[in-house]
């Protein structure tokens, strides 16, 4: 396997009795990139990261992670991932430092490094609070901190920010992106396109277990342009939608040199739309 290559998906399909829920997936993933796995819920997103985290086995076809088959997984392979998952498995009555003792054993880190990874997801005023006591985010963030503070290659998310408000996301978001900047890979479901937008290098259609589409966020809306127009609103309040063209660019430039332009928009949809005219479904 290529040494740039964090996961290599090959042929992977995953059947429960009668029901299809992963047909040959194929995928190749960077490292130090996040790959963002999109679609709506019981789309395969949450099957497919348990296949890659050795918690089930595929039905057909393998992949692997840091070169390692996930056929064959081990205590090495756990040591170099972290991960968030839909049960964030944490122990209620213990206090956020606690949590992250439990795991420190594990990892056979310092304990010393538990105030400083707490800090970094904005946990430290928090650190003797009973984890019952916390909010849905201060939770979040504290699973986050359990799954970096032994800095991992890959961190896998399943749907880390659902049912977040925006701020809490946010807070999410910037963590993942430091994650990123350290040269983790980050492995990401969710059916948030916004959320994929801003965060995602690649992103993966996922559509009734089929990749549907794959790429990179803003060439894939680029591409399902089909309207291609440009939409001025003058400061006169009158909305202009006019073909992307070469022979209109003379009249925009004008608009704009004489100080008329309000905004500028151009037509190119949103990953929803594309994921809407991909599956003829939304995401809910």
């Amino acid at each position: 396997m290529n040494d740039n290559i964090s996961i290599k998906i090959d042929h992977i399909s995953k059947a429960f009795q009668e029901k299809t829920v992963l047909s040959n997936i194929n995928m190749e993933i960077a490292k130090g990139e996040i790959i963002g796995l999109l679609g709506p819920s019981g789309a395969g997103k949450t099957t497919l990261i348990k296949i890659l985290t050795g918690q089930i086995r595929p039905s057909s076809g393998d992949a692997y992670v840091l070169g390692k088959s996930v056929l064959k997984m081990d205590q090495e392979i756990y040591q170099k991932m972290g991960m968030v998952l839909d049960n964030t498995g944490l122990y209620e009555r213990l206090s956020c430092y606690d949590n992250l003792v439990l795991f420190a054993d594990i990892y056979q880190l310092d304990k010393k490094c538990i105030p400083k990874v707490l800090e970094q997801v904005d946990l430290s005023e928090a650190i003797k609070r009973p984890v019952h006591r916390l909010s849905k985010g201060m939770k979040q963030r504290l699973a986050l901190a359990r799954a970096i503070m032994h800095e991992p290659k890959i961190l896998f998310l399943d749907e880390p920010t659902s049912g977040l408000d925006p701020v809490t996301a946010a807070e999410i978001h910037k963590l993942v992106r430091e994650q990123k900047e350290k040269g983790t890979t980050v492995f990401l479901t969710t059916h948030n396109m916004e959320e994929a937008e801003k965060l995602c290098d690649h992103i993966a259609l996922l559509h009734l277990g089929n990749i549907v589409e794959y790429g990179i966020p803003e060439e894939l809306c680029r591409k399902y342009n089909y309207e291609n127009t440009i939409s001025i609103l003058l400061k006169s309040k009158e909305l202009l939608v006019l073909p992307n063209s070469s022979e209109n660019a003379e009249k925009i430039a004008g608009y704009f040199s004489q100080g008329m332009v309000e905004s500028i928009h151009s037509s190119e949809p949103n990953l929803e739309t594309v994921f809407m005219e991909l599956t003829g479904r939304g995401l809910v």
